[in-house]
């Protein structure tokens, strides 16, 4: 199985290794032509703007659009509001894949950045295995609503942290900072579901 990771910016290295370590074939994703050759992207984290920057100088945001039409993406912080369907703080253009509001650095600056665990919600539970999940938040994003065709997976306190909707999860942590790796399990199993109902692969 060929996961793309976009390997713009950001620590889309770790997410490449625990993808390898699960058993699917990373491909660093620079360029538009690469993404017919993946089944499934992961969107890093890193400085969203800056994304946003590159992503236009590459030729790739139209592609990406494309891309998440029909097949699943994973994005975690940045590429959580890069998912988002409206972001503040300030507002900036997004794919819209994913029918949340999320705010950026909400959970303030860098200094600011902590460790938690969280305990998942009883469908993420059902799906992967069970106990309290780490999560680790650096200049987190806050997801401030959801639509009503967006499932929470995880919370901390009041605040989703992870969200899915259709082949689509986002999550405003670094999942691929930790030892768990529930959250890219639980990806690979919407790829794999996503290929047996004959999506665009």
């Amino acid at each position: 199985m060929r996961i793309g990771v976009l390997a713009l910016q950001g620590d889309f290295a770790a997410h490449a290794a625990r993808l390898s370590r699960l058993g699917a074939e990373p491909v660093e994703v620079r360029y538009a032509r690469q993404l017919k050759e993946v089944e499934g992207l992961v969107l890093p984290g890193g400085e969203s703007t800056t994304n946003l920057i590159l992503l236009e100088s590459e030729g790739l945001w139209d592609a990406l659009q494309r891309f998440a039409r029909t097949r699943p993406v994973l994005g975690t912080c940045a590429g959580a509001i890069l998912l988002a369907r409206k972001v503040s703080n300030p507002s900036q253009p997004s794919l819209g894949a994913v029918d949340i509001t999320i705010e950026r650095n909400a959970y303030g600056r860098q200094v600011d950045s902590s460790i938690r665990w969280v305990d998942p919600e009883p469908e993420f539970a059902a799906r992967t295995a069970t106990g309290p999940l780490e999560a680790v938040f650096i200049r987190a994003p806050i997801i401030r609503a959801t639509g009503p065709d967006v499932d929470v997976l995880l919370r901390d306190g009041a605040d989703p942290i992870l969200v899915e909707q259709g082949p689509h999860l986002a999550a405003t942590f670094h999942a691929e900072l930790t030892g768990d790796t529930r959250l890219h399990e639980l990806f690979l199993e919407k790829v794999r579901s996503n290929r047996a109902a004959g999506g665009d692969c």
